[in-house]
């Protein structure tokens, strides 16, 4: 059976870029979805991605020059 979210995905992709499901294996694509979010959903309030700048920014910030 599948997820309640895989017929509306595929109405909302049509209506948006006027692109048709493909063919089964991208129907199940969308199927797989639903335990990604599931996924994702675990994990809200455990990410604290936000407590440290990321590296990037944390390399940005070493190599400004001072005064700036």
């Amino acid at each position: 059976m599948e997820p309640d979210l895989v017929l509306p995905t595929i109405e909302a992709i049509r209506r948006w870029s006027g692109v048709e499901c493909p063919n089964p294996a991208a129907r199940l694509g969308l199927a797989d979805m639903a335990g990604l979010i599931a996924d994702v959903e675990k994990l809200r309030g455990t990410m604290v991605f936000e407590d440290e700048p990321s590296s990037f920014d944390l390399a940005l910030r070493q190599c400004k020059e001072p005064g700036k």
